[in-house]
Parts: C-alpha cells; sequence; structure tokens
C-alpha cells in the first residue's frame, strides 16, 4: 500500500505551508496526487537556437544575443510607454519590443552590453523583424560553461502553462510540480497490463513526466491520449460494476396480458404509432419482462410521443397487477399529464366507476396543493390498490404515501431531479420497482454514456405523422425595433386566423423582493441600460393588452397563481378561450395545445439553448406551422446572440444540446449537482472524446462481466476507491 501513501502526502510537507495553503484554497489541490493531476492546459514553445539572420517568420524561436542599445518611447499623449531593444548577434540585428506595466523590468535588466537568452514569436512591424514581450534569461558572461548549459536548457524547451489563480502564477506551479514529479514513479497503473499493452498505451508514470515535462510534441500527445484513457476507463468501470450490481437485485417480472388494459387501449387509438414508438416499446416491454429492475433512459425531441410510449408501459405493468408512478416536476405538468393520460385513456381510465370500463384502473393525480378530501381520497386508492396509476409531484415521495404494489416509476424530465426524489420514491416498492426516466432535452450520445451510464438508452427521433415545421427567427428589438412592431403584428396575424400564441418571459414581476430589486436595478439602468432586470409577465401582459395586442384576450401563467388559477388559465387556454398567453418557463415542458402556433421569446439571451429548444417545442403540434420569435437587445457581435442565431438556424435538438454543452463545458460527470467535489474529469472532454468515451465503456464492460468485484485488479479497485470517495459512490448508488 506504500505505492498510493506518496500520492497521499498532504502538499504541505513538500511545498510549505504558504503554498499549500494557496493550492488548497484557490485551485483545490491537497495531495501529491493532486498535483500531479493538476495537467498544464497549453505550452508555451521556444525555439531552437537561430542566429538573428536566419529568422523564420511566425515561428517560435530562441537566440543568444548581446542589447546593442534600448530606449523608451512615449505614446497616446503620454499615456502609454514601450520599451525598445535592440540586439545583435554578429549575425543580424533584432528588435524587442515591451508595452506597458511590462516596460519595467527589462528596462532595468536590459542594458547595453547585457547577454541574454530571449524565447518568443517572429513578427514583422514597419517592415522590421521583431519579437514582442519575449521571455529571457540573463546570461552570466564570465562562466562560459554555465552559460552554455544555460542556452541549453532554455533553447527549443516545451514550457507547460499551468490552470492558475491571481495568488499562484503559473511558473511557481511548475516549480511545485518539479517538487513533486519524482512521486510519478509511484503511480498506480489502473489500466490491467492486457489492455495497455494491446492498445499501446505509455505507461502511466511515463505518461505522468511527459505532460508535464513533454521534450517533444509527440510526447505530450502520447501522454494526453494515455491520460484521457484512463479517465474514460476509470468511469466506465464505476457505470459497469453499477448496472451490473442492478442486474442482481430482484424485481417482480411485468408482462403484458393478452386482452388486458393494454389490448383494450391500442384497440382505441385514433392512430398507428410510430415505427420509432413501436421499436422503443418493444425495448421497454423486454426489460419489463425481466426479474430485475429495468434501468432506462427515454430520450424524444419535443412532441416525439414519450408520454405515449410511457402510458402504454404503465398499463402493461397495471395489467400484470403493479402499479405505475408518474413523478413530474411541476404541478402545471403533472395536471397536463393526468389530464392528457385520461383523455387519451377515456372510459379506461374509470375502473370501479360508473360507467367506467371492466379492464380499466383509476388514474389519480396527488399534488402538494390539493384539498384534504381529495388527497386523503387519493392516498386511500394507491394503499389499496384500486388506483393502478397515480401522477404526481414530489408529493408523491413524501412518507405518507404508500403503494398496494409499485411496479414502475416513470421520472419525467429528469434533470429537474435530484438523484435523492428518484430514490426515495423508488424505495416504495415491496422490491425495487423498474425505472423509466425520460426527457426532452437531447443529450448527446457521449453525455448519456457518461452522465447516463448506469442506464440503457433509447432514442425517439422520429415526430408523429402530422407535425408540422417551426420557423425561428431572431428579433433584434434594440438595433431594429420595427422588428419588434412587426412581431406583435404576427401574433395577431395568428389569431385572426384562428390560432393562439404564447409569450414568455424570464421574470414574475410586481412583488417585494422584485420591488426592493426592481429599485436597485433602476437606479443601475439608467447609468448602464445593459443592466435593467429581465422582462417580467405582469408588466408585458399589462403592456400588450394596452398596446399592440389590444382586443385580443391576454391571460398570464406563473409559478406564484394558486394552483386552481392555474388550471383554469390552461384549461381555459387548451380549449381555444384565450388568445394570447404570457408566461414563464412553466410552460416549458409537457404543456400541448395544438392550436398554439406562434411563441414569442422576450429576453430569449436569458435562457439556454436547451431552455430555448424546450420552449419552442410548444408550438407546431398541430397541422398547422408553427412559428418562434427570439426577442433579444444583445449585441449582434455577442456570444448571446450566436447562440440565438444557433437555436434559430436547426430544429436538431441533439446539434443544439451539443453547442449548448461546448459553451458550458461539463459539470463534474460522476456528481454532476449532487456532489460538491471538484470535476473528476480533466482531460477527457465528454464532447470531443466519443471515440475514446466508446471504446472504454465496451472494454469496461468486458472487465467487469469477467470479474464483477475486480478481485483480479487490485490497482483498478484502488484507483475507483480513490475516484468514488463517499459523495460520488452515493450518487452512483441512488443513480
Amino acid at each position: 500500500m506504500d505505492r498510493v501513501s506518496s500520492f497521499d502526502e498532504p502538499l504541505k510537507k513538500l511545498l510549505g505551508g504558504a503554498t499549500a495553503k494557496v493550492m488548497a484554497e484557490h485551485l483545490d489541490l491537497h495531495t501529491v496526487g493532486d498535483l500531479l493531476h493538476h495537467y498544464p492546459r497549453r505550452y508555451e514553445e521556444r525555439g531552437k537556437l537561430t542566429a538573428l539572420a536566419d529568422l523564420p517568420l511566425d515561428e517560435h524561436v530562441t537566440v543568444v544575443a548581446q542589447v546593442a542599445d534600448a530606449r523608451i518611447l512615449m505614446f497616446n499623449n503620454g499615456r502609454g510607454k514601450r520599451l525598445e531593444v535592440t540586439l545583435t548577434d554578429g549575425s543580424g540585428r533584432l528588435q524587442l519590443v515591451f508595452f506597458g506595466h511590462g516596460v519595467h523590468k527589462p528596462h532595468k535588466e536590459l542594458l547595453p552590453g547585457r547577454q541574454a537568452m530571449f524565447a518568443g514569436k517572429v513578427s514583422v512591424f514597419n517592415r522590421k523583424m521583431q519579437l514582442a514581450h519575449p521571455t529571457y534569461q540573463l546570461l552570466d558572461a564570465s562562466d562560459a560553461d554555465e552559460a552554455t548549459e544555460a542556452v541549453d536548457a532554455f533553447a527549443g524547451r516545451l514550457l507547460p502553462i499551468y490552470p492558475a489563480c491571481k495568488q499562484l502564477d503559473s511558473w511557481r506551479i511548475a516549480k511545485a510540480v518539479d517538487a513533486v514529479l519524482p512521486s510519478a514513479q509511484d503511480a498506480v497503473d489502473p489500466l490491467p497490463a492486457a489492455l495497455r499493452e494491446g492498445r499501446g498505451f505509455t505507461p502511466l508514470p511515463e505518461a505522468l513526466l511527459k505532460v508535464h515535462r513533454p521534450q517533444t510534441k509527440a510526447d505530450i500527445e502520447d501522454a494526453k491520449a494515455r491520460l484521457k484513457w484512463d479517465e474514460a476507463f476509470v468511469l466506465q468501470v464505476a457505470l459497469a460494476r453499477r448496472r451490473y450490481a442492478d442486474t442482481q437485485l430482484p424485481a417482480a417480472a411485468r408482462r403484458p396480458v393478452a386482452d388486458g388494459l393494454l389490448d383494450a387501449f391500442d384497440a382505441k387509438l385514433p392512430f398507428t404509432l410510430t415505427e420509432g414508438q413501436e421499436k422503443v416499446s418493444k425495448e421497454i416491454f423486454d426489460d419489463l419482462a425481466t426479474e430485475h429492475p429495468m434501468h432506462r433512459l427515454l430520450q424524444g425531441e419535443v412532441g416525439s410521443g414519450k408520454t405515449m410510449v410511457a402510458l402504454r408501459a404503465m398499463l402493461a405493468v397495471v395489467d400484470a397487477g403493479g402499479q405505475a408512478a408518474m413523478l413530474a416536476p411541476t404541478e402545471v405538468l403533472a395536471q397536463q399529464h393526468h389530464r392528457s393520460i385520461t383523455e387519451m385513456m377515456g372510459e379506461l381510465a374509470e375502473g370501479g366507476m360508473l360507467g367506467g370500463s371492466d379492464r380499466g384502473t383509476k388514474v389519480v393525480l396527488l399534488t402538494g396543493s390539493m384539498g384534504t378530501a381529495a388527497r386523503r381520497q387519493a392516498l386511500l386508492d394507491l394503499v389499496t390498490g384500486e388506483a393502478g396509476i397515480v401522477i404526481g409531484t414530489h408529493a408523491l415521495i413524501e412518507d405518507k404515501v404508500q403503494f398496494h404494489d409499485l411496479g414502475l416509476v416513470v421520472v419525467d424530465e429528469q434533470h429537474r431531479f435530484g438523484v435523492e426524489q428518484r430514490d426515495a420514491l423508488r424505495s416504495k416498492g415491496k422490491q425495487p420497482p423498474h425505472l423509466l426516466v425520460m426527457t426532452a432535452t437531447p443529450i448527446p450520445r457521449t453525455v448519456a454514456m457518461t452522465v447516463f451510464g448506469d442506464l440503457e438508452t433509447s432514442v425517439l427521433d422520429q415526430l408523429p405523422a402530422g407535425r408540422s415545421p417551426i420557423a425561428s427567427h431572431v428579433v433584434p428589438a434594440k438595433d431594429k425595433p420595427h422588428f419588434l412592431a412587426r412581431a406583435w403584428e404576427r401574433v395577431r396575424e395568428e389569431v385572426e386566423n384562428g390560432h393562439q400564441a404564447y409569450v414568455v418571459c424570464p421574470r414574475i414581476g410586481d412583488d417585494a423582493e422584485e420591488e426592493k430589486k426592481g429599485k436597485a436595478k433602476k437606479k443601475a439602468t439608467e447609468e448602464d441600460p445593459e443592466k435593467r432586470p429581465p422582462l417580467a409577465v405582469l408588466e408585458i401582459a399589462d403592456e400588450l393588452r394596452k398596446g399592440a395586442l389590444a382586443g385580443l384576450s391576454v391571460e398570464v401563467l406563473h409559478g406564484r397563481m394558486h394552483p386552481d388559477e392555474k388550471d383554469d388559465v390552461m384549461r381555459r387556454f387548451a380549449a381555444g378561450n384565450v388568445d394570447v398567453l404570457v408566461a414563464t418557463t412553466v410552460i416549458e415542458v409537457g404543456v400541448n395545445v395544438p392550436n398554439a402556433t406562434a411563441m414569442v421569446i422576450m429576453d430569449a439571451d436569458r435562457f439556454g439553448v436547451s431552455q430555448l429548444h424546450q420552449l419552442r417545442g410548444r408550438v407546431g403540434r398541430g397541422s398547422a406551422p408553427g412559428l418562434c420569435l427570439l426577442v433579444s437587445e444583445a449585441h449582434e457581435a455577442s456570444p448571446a446572440r450566436a447562440r440565438l442565431s444557433a437555436v434559430a438556424a436547426t430544429l436538431d435538438g441533439f446539434e443544439l444540446s451539443r453547442i449548448d454543452l461546448e459553451q458550458r463545458r461539463e459539470g463534474d460527470v460522476l456528481g454532476q449537482a449532487q456532489s460538491g467535489v471538484r470535476s473528476s474529469l480533466r482531460m477527457l472532454t465528454v464532447i470531443d472524446d466519443e471515440e475514446v468515451i466508446a471504446a472504454a465503456r465496451e472494454e469496461a464492460v468486458a472487465i467487469v462481466a469477467a470479474d464483477p468485484e475486480l478481485e483480479h485488479l487490485p490497482e483498478l479497485r484502488t484507483v475507483l476507491a480513490a475516484l468514488l470517495d463517499k459523495d460520488r459512490e452515493e450518487y452512483l448508488d441512488k443513480g
């Protein structure tokens, strides 16, 4: 075990208290191992030693030369300062330039007659070759041997530039790495020897040396390939073990019954399922028929018919004598699901009631704001088994809620739930229920393999027949106010053609807390218009009623309204009695009004890419084409505008999720939001390294299948234990 201990050595033992304290507080580096895995962000090149007469343009060079003269020049009416230094080496001359604060040190040191080495990139200014802000090292002319040695050490090097902080710059981190680099020899190699040799990887100690102190660019590539693979592989082994453990849990097999509820439901469907829905349903039914819990992620574009697939799975479980629970992130969505499922099922949702089908079952709703009597009845229906299907919010998770025999948990919009909530609902089964997780946020394949690596994945990428295209446009409200006026005209035209529209705002508006902020921001806004608060539902609705949409029926919907009030507005909007609904993102998921054809998103730059895509999916759900207008005051050249243009340019959610991820980068893939631990990915990027992740997953699955406890791979077990600290272990356990 001694081999690990040098990696666990606290940094203060080797580097002294002050440096170690800064590293711990500002860079989250505590041990020798942490520092050795703090990789350079990039490398500065110092070219081979070059004579001044032979300098190549646009290349990194290192020269040894003597200062011929140095002078300070003032510019910008005396506000700016530039130091120009002329060098000579007998073969030619070269100019150096330093600006601003970078002038002081070289001005004191680079005196005529001094000899030094200079490294930088050759450029041309005023038809003369120059180096701007070169790094340099003075040479002691009196000791020729020492000077030669210094030149050899300095020239031709690749200098690592480390992720640094204000209190500790890159070169001091490099010195600290030098102090701990001998410990790289003690690195515990997680890769089984056969795998390492089969794929031709550099041994781990060598990879660590090469990444920190490369001699050549090939060294860097070698090291990166090895270190990326390690991260992908260890993570995939953790997930493969998780999946393997799940297959060892007992679960009741839930097989559909002939002539049961599912067959009765399918018989009354007014349309045929898409090929995608058929295929995904088969995958789910195969899982449900096994005696260990299903863990499946169902990804589907907005409107691809996920709810239909989930409902058929729930009906199959009810047929098999179990109950199904659907967990929704908001009351609006839970009510919407309850409404659409009972509508789809018709008399089949009225089991045991007058006029209900004898093959039917009760479908109940359970939310936090229900009245006591309705709530008591719902709880009773669940515990007796009268209700085969329950749809609810996190109220389903409370201790009081007991099931007769919970067989399937469907989690809608997984990203809105902590793993703990998912776990609490699953613990209500007599034995682990099957789990189906749904998301309309498309997830690139690599992210699905890592973030949701403990779930098998199904993808619905085919839209049901009869869906209409959605045209999306950016409306630059600041540069072209007449575009915004035209947007409201378009909304009016849609309403005149018998359709309806949404207007989405980032904020509700009009409460005491917001008022306080509003006053503070008003002052800021007068000083800087960029800092105005986000547009609010209540204010925009008011302006539209009095102005651009006067005469139309304009209503609001937001999270602070009473649930009954929200439900009432949604019902009236769905029935076509409201022309324009001004709302917050409560309408983001699951709201289904086929007659709504237009959406105007105010301050669209304040929303994320995936969120905009979700919102846009609320229109174009019927036979008429959809229109989505992204209103923004962001500057044309800003990243925010680039993001909006990307959303307007494609309806492909997977492409957009890729853009979104590139902009946000990955969080901690293992502990995503569940763990405060620093990212476990330092070299691997989930987007760019798809091939590495896929190959590592394949190897991991094979290794875990052959040796689930890793008894024959103690090194891999050790590295896994270090990665899976308590937080992450719990996260994976609950996942």
